[in-house]
């Protein structure tokens, strides 16, 4: 059997003789010891995996927790992605200007400037930049995953906690608008 077969067999709901319910639809563990998952929107509070298989929510009261912890995660990974762009700002150690002529109208020819700016890589900041990435990264996967599980209640909770990280975090945001830039 190819391996797509395997993918997409795997994938649909299974009956159990002694059940009369999915196990792709109900989300319970039937001693196989693997989960499936609903693949549709649903707000459930009951047996909704969050990210690590021990950590199962299961009461109104878990889901309320972990819609506060979804929400203010989302709110980190919102300001930590503003304070990485205000550090790079902060650690910017060389601006050069290049300028080339290049051909104009009519034959004349016109001086176009490039700023440039550099970084060292083996400095404090760079390390700093990369950890930071790192975090985020992870942050944002951990986000992914937990917008996945398509639980209506946690995916309002990445959307709202983005969206006040948003609002509380990128208004100390400068755009600075270079003019010799050619993708606005």
């Amino acid at each position: 059997m190819s391996h797509d077969s395997q993918m997409n067999s795997s994938m649909l709901p299974t009956m159990h003789p002694d059940h009369h319910h999915t196990t792709a639809a109900s989300g319970h563990d039937h001693g196989s010891g693997m989960m499936m998952m609903a693949m549709t929107f649903h707000f459930s509070y009951e047996n909704v995996p969050l990210l690590f298989s021990g950590l199962t929510i299961n009461t109104p009261g878990e889901m309320a927790g972990a819609f506060v912890a979804v929400f203010f995660l989302a709110m980190f990974y919102e300001g930590l992605k503003i304070a990485r762009e205000c550090l790079l700002r902060k650690s910017q150690v060389s601006i050069r200007y290049n300028s080339m002529p290049v051909p104009g109208p009519n034959g004349t020819i016109l001086m176009e400037t490039h700023k440039t700016v550099g970084q060292q890589m083996l400095s404090f900041p760079h390390l700093l930049q990369t950890v930071l990435h790192i975090i985020q990264v992870v942050v944002s996967y951990f986000l992914m995953l937990i917008f996945m599980t398509y639980n209506g209640y946690l995916c309002i909770a990445v959307a709202a906690g983005a969206g006040m990280g948003y609002f509380f975090f990128s208004w100390k945001k400068a755009v600075v608008v270079d003019i010799t830039e050619h993708c606005h």
